[in-house]
């Protein structure tokens, strides 16, 4: 995912996370902000009880890559973050994106 697509600043996530709306499921917590952009941003979080660097980033690379395939299917005026819970770990790409699915269903990213 390009760098454009990315909330990457502190600022930017605290933005997101004191004025936008949170949406959870048992695997993930997502915050939205509506913002008039070209195109949807995402951060990722993933948080130590997940496991060391190599879990912790073999996680983001499914999230990643989960929203990579469903990116025509995402608004494009949002900003989200996706944070993953301690029990992403153990499931597998398939998994991470059924319930990637569901959490951006249920906060209303899915078109």
């Amino acid at each position: 995912m390009r760098k454009a697509y990315r909330v990457k600043k502190e600022k930017e996530f605290q933005k997101v996370f004191q004025t936008g709306q949170s949406f959870a499921n048992r695997k993930f917590v997502v915050y939205v902000l509506p913002k008039e952009q070209p195109h949807f941003r995402v951060g990722i979080s993933v948080g130590k009880k997940i496991g060391n660097a190599v879990a912790r980033n073999a996680v983001k690379r499914k999230i990643r890559a989960s929203i990579f395939e469903m990116k025509e299917l995402i608004e494009p005026n949002l900003d989200f973050i996706v944070i993953a819970r301690p029990s992403v770990s153990t499931l597998s790409s398939q998994e991470v994106y059924s319930n990637l699915m569901h959490v951006l269903k249920l906060a209303k990213i899915i078109k």
